[in-house]
């Protein structure tokens, strides 16, 4: 079953997100990280500063913009889009264009 970007509210997002930390994930230029959730933040191990939830949620918010169709993390248009991008197509969040 395909997920609906559309029918996927924020509180559900993020759910994921928490369900899912810890799991390996890799940038597009093939480097693995890993990321935690604490508190409303993001911490990605490759990287010294947080993603913080609004971040997330602005990403979100352009990737629905798009119908989940994102050609690249640059789209996204937010701090830390390198490593939101990865973890959103891994999710099915997001799809590349065809």
């Amino acid at each position: 079953m395909e997920l609906d970007i559309q029918e996927l509210d924020i509180e559900q997002l993020w759910e994921m997100l928490e369900r899912f930390q810890y799991l390996p994930f890799y940038t597009a230029k093939g480097l693995e990280f890993h990321y935690t959730i604490r508190g409303g933040e993001m911490f990605v191990d490759r990287k010294d500063k947080s993603i913080t939830r609004a971040t997330i949620e602005l990403a979100f918010c352009r990737a629905q913009e798009l119908d989940g169709l994102v050609p690249g993390p640059k789209k996204l248009n937010v701090f830390g889009a390198s490593y939101i991008y990865p973890i959103f197509l891994k999710l099915g969040i997001i799809k590349p264009p065809l």
